[in-house]
């Protein structure tokens, strides 16, 4: 092998050992390139998820967002944002003011007990109702329930009052109505399933999709509120007010939770 085959031979080793290690040199920047951009966007990321959960506790819930929110109010109501709700004939000269919780088990028990007479006596013109809601035992337990079933129950008043009082009826009824630790009125599907056993209701694709939507939630709110302001001193329910006084049926102030409890305290509220 002559001699300059031999040099030529190592140029071109050499060259491309040059060649080689520079491409590994590039290699070796991109490579660390990478992982500095990957650190950053680790960094970037994680301060975005610790501003994002931190946005997201100072956030106001959905349904304290709806305080202020514009109300669509059912129909057969009147009064600021649609929270009057009377219902029963118009002959009827006085009216019974009824301050319930959906979630509420003594509203369950007593219409249980008492919501055939009651309603007996409203189909008869003994008096009219007022319907009051309130939604404070979601407050105790920071649920939803009583607030969802108030909207649902906008959304049957809107078919009709008798829709209304039937949806109500059934809410209260003990097939339906959960355990008060039980908060199974979040559940728009479950409040829908109730809505089946009113014939009004059953299938009622507008009534479902209020439900689903959420259309009279703000209402909700607003007739919470009613409840929360009211002036009859009623800070617990069942209450029954008429003529500004609350009819109770024992020294303690407890409601009537019977037929007779019930029809004397009435009865002696309308001869007043």
């Amino acid at each position: 092998m002559s001699k300059r085959n031999t040099q030529s031979a190592k140029t071109a080793a050499r060259e491309r050992l040059r060649q080689e290690r520079e491409r590994q040199a590039k290699r070796d920047k991109a490579r660390r390139q990478l992982i500095v951009a990957g650190s950053v966007v680790a960094v970037l990321a994680a301060a975005g998820g610790i501003g994002y959960a931190v946005v997201q506790m100072n956030k106001p819930g959905y349904w304290d967002g709806l305080k202020d929110a514009s109300v669509v109010a059912p129909a057969n109501t009147t009064g600021t944002k649609g929270t009057t709700v009377v219902l029963g004939k118009d002959s009827a000269k006085k009216t019974l003011k009824v301050y319930e919780d959906p979630r509420c088990p003594v509203c369950a028990q007593f219409e249980q007990t008492v919501g055939s007479t009651v309603k007996k006596d409203l189909d008869d013109g003994k008096f009219k109702i007022q319907y009051i809601g309130a939604t404070f035992i979601d407050n105790h337990d920071n649920g939803e329930g009583s607030k969802n079933a108030l909207s649902a129950l906008g959304a049957a008043l809107n078919v009709s009052p008798e829709a209304f009082l039937e949806y109500k009826t059934a809410l209260y009824s003990a097939k339906w109505h959960p355990d008060e630790q039980a908060d199974k009125f979040k559940d728009d599907s479950y409040l829908v399933k109730v809505a089946d056993t009113v014939p009004a209701l059953k299938g009622n694709a507008k009534f479902q999709d209020a439900v689903k939507k959420g259309t009279y939630d703000a209402w909700a709110m607003a007739m919470s509120k009613t409840f929360d302001d009211n002036k009859d001193g009623v800070s617990g329910t069942p209450s029954f007010v008429m003529d500004g006084k609350k009819l109770t049926a024992d020294s303690q102030g407890g409601p009537p939770m019977s037929v007779a409890d019930f029809d004397r305290v009435v009865d002696a509220a309308l001869k007043g």
